[in-house]
């Protein structure tokens, strides 16, 4: 969350059940885990918004998720080391697209902008692993071929739909 008062961020755990959020599609997998993890923020506020003044500067909220699909098969964080060397296996000889998607609340208004982004990493035989790709890992960077998308995406909160979204959510404010 960030409050453009202070423009000091802090960082809260949403701790839910990820596992208990199923979708077919990653698109609507990380979207619903996203929205999940903002509603279990909300309820767990301390200060909360409600109160606020409308001439209080907006406090954003980001909440995002993200999957790594490959040869069809949704990967989340490996629950084991074994997992993980299942997923790193499978990733081999494929393509891997690490889908996310960013949810901005705008607490101040209870508005909500969300967007998916979808970098692609195409590769030979690369190392990865499950809900993110180690661009920066040595031993990846040989295998890489082409990274159709930003690195930030690949690791998670892409950056450029981040802050358009940010932009968004305070151009609705103004």
């Amino acid at each position: 969350m960030a409050s453009s008062s202070n423009n000091s961020p802090s960082f809260k755990s949403a701790d839910i059940d990820e596992r208990a959020i199923r979708r077919e599609k990653p698109e609507e997998l990380v979207k619903a885990l996203a929205e999940a993890k903002a509603d279990a923020i909300k309820l767990n506020l301390v200060d909360g918004c409600a109160d606020r003044d409308i001439r209080d500067p907006p406090t954003l909220l980001i909440t995002s998720d993200q999957v790594v699909v490959s040869k069809g098969v949704i990967r989340e964080r490996p629950r084991s080391m074994e997992e993980a060397r299942e997923f790193i296996k499978a990733y081999s000889g494929d393509r891997a697209l690490a889908v996310n998607y960013v949810l901005l609340t705008n607490l101040s208004t209870g508005a909500t902008k969300g967007g998916w982004d979808i970098p692609e990493v195409k590769e030979g035989d690369m190392t990865c692993v499950a809900g993110g790709l180690k661009l920066t890992h040595p031993s990846v960077l040989p295998f890489i071929k082409e990274l159709v998308g930003t690195a930030d995406g690949v690791r998670g909160l892409p950056r450029e739909l981040t802050e358009k979204l940010i932009r968004e959510s305070l151009e609705v404010n103004s």
